[in-house]
């Protein structure tokens, strides 16, 4: 059972069957970033990536959609908030690879926790959403 309990200074907690707590952190970004379009999807292709490391047109061609600006700009933020880790080889052309950091590779297990109550609430979501589309 999965109830909200409000401490002292307002919070919200979720108490889990576990007995785990999980108090969501202020607004620092990492959420957003996890909820946009491709950041979880980019973190998978590299999750795969048999050698651990791919090149960016090998990301961008596992992605379909994502143009080379977003790409670019989903990595820049990854890198950023030391998931990913960039390698520039000065070689004529010059190559970049991109991979998960240990950070970066910690996540997954987390993002696999979501894909599993995905796939096991998936027919109720959509049945939801036909019964909402319907009424509307």
């Amino acid at each position: 059972m999965i109830r909200l309990n409000r401490p002292t200074d307002q919070s919200p907690q979720v108490a889990h069957q576990k007995g785990r707590d999980f108090t969501p952190y202020p607004d620092n970004g990492i959420c957003a970033r996890l909820g946009d379009k491709w950041t979880v999807l980019v973190i998978w292709q590299l999750s795969r990536a048999p050698t651990g490391r791919l090149r960016f047109s090998a990301l961008k061609n596992g992605l379909d959609g994502i143009t080379q600006r977003m790409l670019t700009l989903t990595l820049r933020n990854l890198e950023r908030d030391g998931l990913v880790l960039r390698h520039y080889f000065p070689e004529v052309p010059p190559r970049v690879e991109y991979e998960l950091t240990d950070m970066g590779a910690g996540i997954i297990k987390a993002l696999e926790g979501v894909n599993v109550w995905v796939r096991d609430n998936l027919a109720d979501v959509e049945k939801s959403r036909r019964a909402y589309d319907g009424r509307t």
